[in-house]
C-alpha cells in the first residue's frame, strides 16, 4: 500500500483536530455527558470510521480495506476490554463523576501515544526480522489462554501497579479532590491529589493492554498506515462508551471467552505467516515451510464478526437468565414455603 506524506499529514492531521476539540470541549466544562451527547458523538466517530475504510476501499482495494476493518474491530473490541479496567480504577479511587470524563481523555491520549510507539518498533522489528512473527504469534496464544482463564470482574480485582504503588509511598497525598489539579499546597506544604494516581494507574494500564492490542493487529495487516488509523478510530469515542453503557459493560460476562477466541485465531494466524516467510536455519532447513496454509483477509474478518457477535448474544441471554432465577428466588423468599 503506497501512501504518501501528504496523505499521512492530512489524516493524522485531522485525527489531531478533534483530539485537541475533545480536550479543550472536556478541559473548559468537566461534566458528565448526557445519553443524547454520548450518542452523537459516539456515532460521529464510528461513522467517520466507516467512511475512512470505504475511502480505502476506493483508493487501494477490498484486500486493503478489509485488512483496516478487521483491525479496527479487533482493536475496538480489546478497548472495550480497556473500559472493565478503567471502571475497577474509577470505583478504586472514588472518581466524582463529572472528573471522570477528564481522567479518561488522559488516559486515551496517554493510548495513542503507547500505541504509535509500539506500531513504530513493531512495523520496524517486522521489516528486519520476519522471525518477529514467531514471537507476537506465541505472545498471542499465551494472552489468549490468560484472558480466557479470567472470569467476570469484580470490584476488588483491580491490583495497583508497581509504580503506582511507590508513587503513593514515596509523594505526600491528599485524599481530598481538588477538581482536575494534579498538586495542591495545604499547610505549606505540595502535596498530589488523587487525580494524579489515578492517571499513573490509567496510563500503566495503557502500556500493558498496548502490548496485547499491537501484535494482534499485526497479525491482520502489516501496513503501518492502516494500523495506526484503526487504532485511532479504535480509541475515538470510548469516552462515551463508558459513559453511555456504563454499569452495561458488566453485563458483556462472555467478553473475556470472545476475546480469547480472537487472540489465539490471530496467533495461530501469525505463526502460520511465521511458516510460510520462514528463515530460521533449525525450522525446514532456513526454507519457508510449503504446507502452511494462509487465511485470507476474508476468512479474519468473518471471524471477527462472528465471534464479537456470539460474545454479545450468549453474554446477554446468560444475564437474562440470571435476572430470572434472582428475581424466582427473591420471590420464593418472600412467600416462603
Amino acid at each position: 500500500m503506497d501512501v504518501s506524506p501528504l496523505v499521512w499529514l492530512v489524516t493524522l492531521g485531522l485525527a489531531v483536530t478533534l483530539l485537541v476539540v475533545d480536550v479543550v470541549v472536556v478541559g473548559r466544562r468537566p461534566h458528565v455527558p448526557s445519553t443524547a451527547e454520548c450518542l452523537r458523538y459516539l456515532g460521529l466517530y464510528v461513522g467517520l470510521a466507516v467512511v475512512f475504510g470505504l475511502g480505502v476501499w476506493a483508493t487501494s482495494g477490498g484486500q486493503y480495506a478489509g485488512e483496516y476493518y478487521a483491525g479496527w474491530l479487533t482493536e475496538y473490541s480489546l478497548s472495550v476490554d480497556n473500559l472493565f479496567v478503567f471502571l475497577l480504577i474509577m470505583a478504586k479511587f472514588g472518581v466524582p463523576r463529572p472528573l471522570q470524563q477528564s481522567a479518561l481523555l488522559v488516559g486515551i491520549i496517554l493510548a495513542l501515544v503507547f500505541r504509535g510507539i509500539f506500531i513504530a518498533l513493531g512495523a520496524a522489528a517486522i521489516s528486519n526480522f520476519s522471525w518477529v512473527f514467531y514471537l507476537f504469534g506465541a505472545f498471542l496464544i499465551w494472552t489468549a489462554i490468560k484472558v480466557g482463564r479470567e472470569g467476570e470482574l469484580e470490584d476488588d480485582e483491580f491490583h495497583p501497579p508497581l509504580v503506582l504503588r511507590w508513587l503513593q509511598r514515596v509523594l505526600p497525598s491528599t485524599p481530598d479532590w481538588h477538581g482536575v489539579n494534579l498538586t495542591v499546597r495545604e499547610g505549606g506544604k505540595r502535596l498530589v491529589t488523587p487525580m494524579l494516581l489515578v492517571l499513573v494507574a490509567l496510563g500503566a494500564t495503557d502500556l500493558l493492554f498496548a502490548f496485547d492490542s499491537i501484535p494482534a493487529i499485526f497479525g491482520l495487516t502489516s501496513e503501518p498506515y492502516l494500523i495506526l488509523m484503526a487504532n485511532i478510530f479504535a480509541l475515538m469515542g470510548l469516552r462515551q462508551l463508558y459513559f453511555l453503557l456504563g454499569e452495561l459493560l458488566t453485563r458483556l460476562v462472555y467478553l473475556n471467552v470472545g476475546l480469547a477466541v480472537l487472540l489465539g485465531f490471530i496467533g495461530v494466524k501469525l505463526l502460520l505467516n511465521a511458516l510460510h516467510e520462514n528463515e530460521l536455519p533449525f525450522i525446514n532447513g532456513g526454507e519457508p515451510v510449503g504446507w502452511a496454509p494462509q487465511l485470507s483477509i476474508g476468512v479474519s474478518l468473518g471471524m471477527i464478526v462472528v465471534t464479537l457477535a456470539l460474545t454479545t448474544v450468549f453474554s446477554l441471554a446468560k444475564v437474562r437468565r440470571d435476572d430470572r432465577r434472582a428475581a424466582r428466588a427473591a420471590v420464593q423468599s418472600v412467600q416462603g414455603p
